[in-house]
């Protein structure tokens, strides 16, 4: 990349002078500066004593005797910024190569023989897909497409919590109040099965805060044990129609998964690391439970339970138990678990006592944590039966998407298709427009906006490019790069760009700014399809413009496959 260049070069220079200085390149906002700016004289002027426009001048006139390839100055901003404009022909090569490598551009090889295994999405068998989940799995899948796109091997791990006394409080709803629909349950579509499950828990967990504590505490030892029958039956069938209902939605959401981890696989394992632990005094024993004091190790943490009184692990000692098994199943150098935030302070515990029973896994793992989505009513909870599940969240996006576009000139299978696609996109870019951290309000009418800062405005956006790349096919026009205007329109420049932007949303983690990214550069296009006539026999630019547009089209593309996000085939 043309920044790494410039990077070296300015290193290399400043190495005469001084060692150690760390400075930025970065593309400026306004090409009136220049392409790209750095604070390489500033800094080094500190160090040195020197006057940072003084340091910055004699810094350029030495840049100036062998800029890097596709660089055609260097000049001294401001208080003793550099600037660096690139050459005409760099930006008309850029969109060679754009056209060239196709959906491999803005790909990168820095984790090339990496292997990465990000955990994420993560629902419950026996209660609904709730919308936290969808946040969950737009994060989760667009992390793992951003370590794909540089080099590493990914897969991607749904952990599902099986067992539980969630389950316990399920399994009593449904032997307490048995189904009364008209149709039996086994001819119900998945979504009614998951519906029955959850109304199921919601009554288990309102007895259990009532008068039925005891009890299903007790049914939660039975399906631990399979000690029970009927119990079994009941079990079995609702994990059964659980998973089958998370796949399909998994399918919608363009999703799949290499490993499935489970709860019941876990607890056992990890139960024999906590005892095998409280041997070696990382654990101890209160009122018949197995803790971990961990604020004996950090001051800033807690004591929590790993094994309660009754002999069963606990989510903490489960998780303990996954690690092993996910390294037992894959040998990765990182290991990326995805979690809403209201986590936090568990998994700062949990880390602090995989750190001393398992310290090569726990130098591998990294905890990413996100904020809730919330719809303007407010937050959902399974427990008291206000649940937004996703699919709902998606049906409710999906017809206000049809309403929109139900004046257009579709077929039904394409206005199905239309639909599904700009409403989960609509939902992925919400989730995905701000750094992962915060809570997020789903705001429906600016989520199907197709007037910018959306996901709708982006796919529209890059149908528009497609139609216009038809349109030069039937004049006869073919995009070509030979003859470039002399002047570099905004969008051009911005293309070059791309790669940085991915290479950065990796580093950090931080989907939101290709999401900046491309609503910026979509903004650029539609200003220049207003302001240019592309497809006209007589314009010798004609064949550049279009190459230009296919360029867009090709960096739009990309990185909305990064964001989980698909094109439709018309808008």
């Amino acid at each position: 990349m043309i920044r790494d260049l410039i990077t070296k070069e300015i290193s290399d220079v400043l190495g005469n002078l001084v060692r150690g200085v760390e400075f930025s390149v970065e593309r400026t906002e306004n090409s009136a500066h220049g392409d790209y700016a750095s604070n390489a004289a500033l800094v080094a002027a500190k160090v040195l004593k020197k006057n940072p426009q003084a340091l910055a001048e004699e810094l350029v006139s030495r840049l100036s005797e062998d800029l890097p390839k596709g660089v055609e100055k260097a000049e001294v901003a401001g208080p003793g910024f550099i600037n660096f404009s690139l050459k005409r022909e760099y930006f008309s090569n850029t969109v060679h190569e754009i056209i060239s490598q196709g959906e491999k551009y803005g790909r990168n090889e820095n984790l090339k023989k990496k292997k990465v295994m990000v955990e994420y999405t993560d629902p419950n068998p026996f209660k609904e897909f709730h919308i936290g989940h969808l946040m969950s799995n737009a994060i989760g899948e667009t992390i793992a497409r951003l370590f794909e796109a540089q080099g590493a091997e990914v897969k991607r791990a749904c952990y599902q919590g099986d067992v539980g006394l969630h389950v316990a409080k399920a399994i009593w709803g449904m032997q307490s109040v048995p189904h009364r629909d008209e149709k039996p349950l086994d001819k119900l579509s998945p979504e009614g099965k998951a519906h029955y499950l959850g109304h199921a828990y919601q009554l288990g967990a309102a007895a259990y805060e009532d008068q039925s504590k005891d009890e299903i505490e007790t049914l939660n030892k039975k399906i631990y044990d399979r000690s029970d029958t009927e119990v079994n039956k009941l079990y079995d069938w609702g994990r059964k129609v659980s998973l089958e209902y998370f796949e399909q939605i998994y399918k919608r959401l363009g999703t799949k998964f290499d490993f499935f981890f489970f709860e019941s696989d876990a607890a056992e394992d990890g139960k024999k690391v906590v005892e095998k632990g409280l041997k070696e005094e990382v654990f101890e024993k209160s009122d018949g439970a197995i803790v971990f004091r961990a604020e004996k190790h950090d001051s800033k943490l807690h004591t929590r339970v790993f094994v309660n009184s009754q002999g069963l692990p606990t989510y903490e000692a489960k998780e303990l138990g996954l690690a092993k098994m996910k390294s037992d199943t894959y040998t990765y150098d990182k290991s990326i678990v995805i979690t809403g935030n209201e986590v936090n302070d568990y998994f700062r515990v949990l880390l602090q006592a995989m750190k001393l029973v398992y310290p090569e896994l726990a130098e591998k793992t990294q905890h990413l944590s996100h904020g809730m989505l919330r719809l303007p009513s407010g937050k959902m909870s399974s427990r008291t039966g206000d649940v937004i599940t996703g699919e709902s969240l998606i049906g409710q996006v999906g017809s206000m998407v049809e309403e929109k576009i139900k004046e257009r000139d579709y077929d039904e299978k394409l206005q199905r298709e239309i639909v599904e696609v700009v409403s989960v996109g609509a939902i992925k870019y919400s989730i995905l427009r701000q750094a992962i951290g915060g809570d997020i309000v789903f705001d429906f009418d600016r989520s199907i906006s197709f007037e910018g800062d959306s996901g709708p405005y982006l796919q529209y956006t890059a149908t528009r490019a497609q139609s216009v790349l038809l349109k030069g096919k039937e004049e006869g026009l073919k995009p070509e790069t030979k003859k470039a205007s002399e002047t570099v329109v905004p969008f051009e420049r911005l293309l070059s760009f791309f790669p940085e932007v991915v290479e950065r949303a990796g580093r950090e983690n931080a989907p939101h700014l290709l999401v900046t990214y491309l609503t910026e550069l979509a903004g650029a296009f539609n200003h220049f399809y207003a302001h240019e006539t592309i497809v006209e026999q007589n314009d010798p630019y004609s064949p550049y413009k279009l190459a230009l547009t296919k360029a867009f089209r090709v960096v739009m593309e990309n990185g909305l496959w990064i964001l989980g996000i698909k094109v439709p085939e018309r808008m």
